[in-house]
């Protein structure tokens, strides 16, 4: 994954989502060129990588055929690669990741941990591309029907120890996997703010953990319902907490802010050690 390996801080993973239905920005950026435009505009205020996403992952969403989700998200993610961007691809199919690094991504960014298709594992380690594994129970249509667990943390620290083992076994070398657990996916709004207080039992599995909080209905809740626009300061107020405890990155549908954030706590954490040499 080039200089992301050892940025020594955070990254910010900006999101563009060409579809019609994302929760926050469905229908936004659809078009090639609006999602083009909108990839160099998250680049410029500072992205580490640019997430590309053809098929909406909101409580409920319908899958889209395959080749509906290659059109939308390859001529982005050819334009913004040369563009100068480091581009990952939002997918749960192996099909649409192996296309997707064809055109230049680098990072396979896949919400079901490879249990939506079970080649992407292997198709990954073939790649040699990075990999996001998240913590997953079910497809966006039943996944709200699968929120119970004995112990939110452990139980999502399990399952995920599960997706890690799976992915080193395929072949996909560990400096290149990364864990999500999946704020949102199968989660109550309280369970979501149990794992974010409890990351380090996360952390303890071992590989870098992505945060995915952006504008989530959890943030929606404990601000008075207000509307996913409406949630951005307390978007970057988990980023700054993220940093300030280590995660690898933030994925973010904003990057300025966030990124400031993460240069804030970076800073600070400099100055702990010493101040600048």
């Amino acid at each position: 994954m080039r200089q992301l390996q050892s940025a020594g801080r955070t990254l910010v993973m900006g999101i563009v989502n060409v579809t019609p239905d994302s929760f926050s920005d469905g229908g936004d950026f659809l078009s090639a060129e609006a999602a083009i435009a909108r990839g160099r505009q998250l680049l410029a205020e500072g992205a580490d990588l640019i997430d590309v996403g053809g098929e909406s992952t909101r409580p409920g969403a319908a899958r889209v055929p395959v080749q509906e989700e290659l059109r939308r998200v390859l001529p982005v993610i050819a334009e913004l690669v040369a563009a100068g961007a480091a581009v990952s691809i939002d997918t749960t199919r192996a099909e649409v990741a192996k296309a997707s690094v064809a055109a230049g991504a680098e990072l396979v960014n896949d919400v079901s941990g490879g249990l939506a298709d079970p080649a992407m594992l292997d198709v990954v380690a073939e790649l040699g591309v990075g990999y996001v594994a998240m913590h997953w129970r079910g497809h966006s249509d039943v996944m709200q029907q699968l929120t119970h667990y004995d112990d939110v943390v452990r139980d999502v620290a399990a399952e995920l120890a599960q997706r890690r083992d799976a992915a080193l076994a395929a072949g996909i070398a560990p400096d290149r996997l990364v864990l999500d657990p999946g704020l949102g996916f199968a989660k109550t709004p309280d369970a979501n703010w149990t794992l974010l207080a409890r990351l380090e039992e996360l952390a303890a599995l071992g590989q870098p953990l992505l945060i995915g909080a952006s504008r989530k209905r959890f943030l929606g809740e404990l601000l008075d319902g207000r509307e996913p626009r409406q949630r951005d300061d307390a978007s970057v107020a988990l980023t700054a907490l993220c940093a300030e405890r280590g995660v690898w990155g933030v994925r973010t549908h904003t990057v300025r802010a966030h990124a400031d954030a993460v240069a804030v706590v970076a800073r600070l954490a400099q100055e702990r050690r010493g101040g600048v040499q």
